[in-house]
């Protein structure tokens, strides 16, 4: 049995209460209220929903090259990047990066793993030793979907996808497509698909959203790519009205994958309270990729991250899930159990 002490952010309001969290055999026994003085912060792990790791080979390259330059298959720069890297380079640099998400709170991401079968084995290779919850979507192929754990399409734009569809709903897996990245034409054939959830989302009408609410389809934003690839920024409040939305760091080229960084972007782009956004960074993420944890709940899996709720930048904060949500980093994560 382990216990943490400290502020618990309980639930999924993340109604900050002072007390403990009890585990046991990995699951959150139980939440239990008392006076401590210890200045830890309790909060669920992050779940990063939408990344292209393979990414980290090619950090801050493509300065001033448009979207379809720096990432459409097959002959996009980043593209390009990833057919001459060789395997060990790869491996190592996504190493890095899962590393740097376990450091920076995340529990788990949700990967759109390209270059085939052996883009899946890469990847399986770079988090074997990682506790950090990898679910990896195969790409270009039916095989890589059956050697991971769903597939993620480029896009209606870029092929038809029904093939790979109907494999990936008879495997029982998870289907994600990116949709509405540039403009609008591409997302009703996203839809047309029936994905269990979208990619982006920054351009769409009326319908294609009255669309996505009849379906119930999660939608995953990743608003700092959207800004650095200049298609412009989510209508947060509508998305938020229509459906269930999370949040993703998307390519490594572009960001960190940090998700303090896309939570604090996303908050102050948008009118969401602080709560929703950190609701979209943890439990919507969880639930797209069909796990259990996101929440500091009894019965639920204990993937939790502790703040250093005394450091120099939250001392003092008045309202601990804004001040999670816009201004705490890296730098106040005091330990990471997953």
């Amino acid at each position: 049995m382990t216990e943490y002490e400290g502020l618990v952010f309980r639930g999924s309001t993340f109604e900050p209460v002072e007390g403990r969290v009890v585990v046991e055999d990995g699951e959150i026994a139980a939440i239990e209220e008392c006076a401590t003085d210890a200045d830890d912060w309790i909060l669920p792990g992050f779940v990063n929903a939408h990344t292209h790791i393979g990414d980290s080979i090619a950090k801050e390259a493509g300065r001033g090259l448009s979207l379809d330059e720096l990432v459409a298959p097959p002959d996009g720069l980043k593209h390009r990047l990833l057919r001459e890297t060789p395997r060990e380079e790869m491996v190592e640099a996504m190493r890095r990066s899962v590393a740097f998400m376990r450091e920076s709170g995340t529990a788990s991401f949700i990967e759109f793993r390209e270059g085939g079968v052996e883009g899946v084995d890469r990847l399986r290779a770079a988090t074997a030793e990682s506790p950090v919850d990898s679910v990896i979507l195969g790409r270009e192929e039916i095989e890589a979907m059956e050697a991971a754990d769903g597939f993620g399409a480029s896009g209606a734009r870029d092929g038809e996808f029904g093939a790979e569809r109907n494999a990936t709903r008879e495997a029982g897996k998870l289907f994600g497509v990116h949709a509405g990245e540039r403009d609008a034409a591409d997302v009703d054939g996203a839809l047309d698909l029936d994905p269990d959830f979208l990619v982006h989302m920054v351009h769409t009408n009326e319908h294609q959203l009255e669309r996505v609410a009849d379906r119930g389809t999660p939608i995953v934003c990743c608003p700092r790519s959207n800004l650095v690839t200049n298609v412009g920024l989510p209508d947060f409040g509508t998305l938020a009205e229509t459906t269930t939305l999370a949040l993703g760091t998307d390519n490594v080229m572009l960001n960190a994958p940090s998700m303090f960084r896309e939570m604090e972007f996303t908050a102050k782009h948008s009118t969401l309270d602080a709560p929703e956004v950190l609701r979209m960074a943890t439990r919507n993420g969880a639930a797209i990729a069909n796990r259990e944890y996101g929440l500091v709940e009894e019965g639920r899996p204990a993937k939790l991250q502790v703040l250093d709720g005394g450091s120099h930048n939250l001392v003092g904060a008045r309202d601990p899930v804004r001040a999670v949500v816009r201004r705490a980093g890296v730098a106040d994560v005091r330990s990471v159990h997953l």
